[in-house]
């Protein structure tokens, strides 16, 4: 086999687009009709020429892992104006790809336009790994008086905003919580923008999210209160962060909305991909990866970013496995990491996380609770169990026995990712990984029940 290994799935290919528009805009790319003069090479690139409007077809390339450029992931290249990542060209490439040889043949030799592009990515890469071998020869560090002056001031900043910030929740409380949903989105938005003011994001995001609470249902007023409950628990926590213990207060730290730096040593290890999924809250688009490690039989969790409608940059094949370096970050039971050099193309695994019960699946999100308060939801692997749906209308994952249930949560019912689930199932048991939280499970991926044990992304 050669070192670009097993092609990708339609299914692997289509979990990379950023969106359904494109997933949809791809997916009619994804036939020899548009292109010409494609190829792929042994070392994972794969280029082709796309007809679309003008005159001139668009230059697609692909760096399907790292093969040229030893970097975090599959990167792309194309000459068409899109702000996408990967954009409609790109997805129809890899879907042709993955057709086999027939539609797309391998062993080939890239073209003068992909080859430099390519060039450029093993040059920078070169250039990283001189970079960190002789850390002398970097960049002068910074002043370290003025980097301790910076984050004195900003932690004075946010230890106003979080004074004030107790102070409106005992305004409140002390005047009743009716008061919030006569107020409406107004209160919290202004309470929200004080937080940003005060250089604490992750406070505003958690402010914001307090103004949807009241009137959406029975019960609203115990949900609100429990929130602000947590709230004021985070706020005592950055007050009192010096009492604390380092991991402890490095989440606290996090939660507030400082961004940690990974300070573990990279852990080096096969690390398959089990999802992808992105979330937007109109201004910021999150992109969630989670990965297990094959040996360390760890979990991690990349995050990345795009804003004002721009797509994430990171995209990794789910199903797949990366030889690659990931590096944690601090906090008590911070599963958020960062991922380092790659050390070949994706490729298949056998291995799977192993499944818990839904006893074992509450257990560990309990256990996760005592190290992160905040904590909405843990990664968790469910085997054996059975989609049905419950005397309610809503949906379960059941175990084989019939002794416990776990819900399905409103998000994922509303998600065709749950019919694709009970139709794999076909009333008998199968393996889910997703998160579980105080809401409920959101299966995220399951896998095939036969002896190949594909990964079929549910998001």
């Amino acid at each position: 086999m050669t070192q670009q290994g097993v092609r990708w799935t339609t299914d692997q290919v289509l979990a990379m687009a950023p969106d359904a528009a494109s997933r949809k805009a791809g997916s009619k790319l994804g036939a020899a009709g548009p292109w010409s003069a494609t190829g792929s090479s042994d070392e994972g690139a794969v280029w082709g020429l796309c007809k679309g409007s003008g005159s001139r077809p668009y230059q697609t390339i692909v760096d399907t892992g790292a093969g040229a450029g030893g970097g975090a992931g599959p990167a792309y290249k194309c000459s068409c104006p899109s702000r996408k990542f990967p954009c409609k060209h790109a997805l129809g490439l890899l879907l042709l790809w993955a057709g086999g040889d027939a539609q797309l043949p391998a062993g080939g030799t890239p073209p003068d336009w992909a080859e430099q592009w390519l060039e450029g990515r093993r040059k920078r890469a070169e250039s990283k790994e001189a970079a960190a071998a002789a850390p002398d020869s970097a960049a002068p560090p910074a002043d370290p008086e003025a980097v301790r002056r910076r984050a004195e001031r900003r932690a004075q900043r946010i230890s106003a905003g979080v004074t004030e910030l107790e102070q409106r929740l005992a305004d409140l409380l002390r005047g009743g919580l009716a008061q919030a949903e006569q107020a409406g989105y107004g209160m919290w938005d202004e309470a929200a923008a004080r937080m940003v003011d005060a250089q604490a994001p992750g406070l505003a995001a958690r402010v914001r999210e307090l103004g949807a609470i009241p009137g959406s249902g029975p019960g609203w007023p115990v949900r609100l209160l429990e929130e602000c409950a947590l709230l004021h628990l985070l706020d005592q926590g950055w007050l009192h962060r010096d009492e604390l213990p380092d991991d402890l207060a490095a989440t606290v730290r996090t939660r507030v909305g400082l961004s940690p730096q990974a300070t573990a040593a990279p852990a080096r290890d096969h690390w398959l991909v089990l999802s992808q999924y992105d979330s937007a809250d109109g201004h910021l688009t999150t992109r969630r990866v989670w990965l297990y490690g094959t040996a360390s039989e760890r979990t991690a969790l990349l995050l990345s970013y795009g804003a004002a409608g721009r797509a994430p940059s990171l995209a990794l094949p789910v199903g797949l496995t990366l030889d690659a370096a990931v590096s944690r970050h601090p906090g008590a039971g911070s599963l958020r990491a960062e991922l380092g050099g790659q050390f070949g193309v994706p490729s298949p695994s056998p291995v799977r996380p192993a499944g818990v019960d839904v006893a074992g699946a509450l257990a560990a999100y309990g256990r996760a609770l005592t190290d992160d308060p905040w904590l909405v939801s843990w990664p968790v692997t469910l085997a054996d169990v059975i989609p049905t749906q419950d005397p309610d209308g809503g949906w379960q994952l059941a175990d084989s026995d019939g002794k416990s249930a776990l819900p399905v949560t409103a998000q994922a019912i509303a998600s065709p990712g749950l019919w694709r689930l009970a139709a794999l199932s076909g009333g008998g048991p199968v393996t889910v990984f997703g998160e579980c939280g105080h809401t409920g499970f959101r299966p995220l991926s399951t896998w095939t029940p036969d002896d190949a044990a594909e990964v079929i992304s549910l998001c």
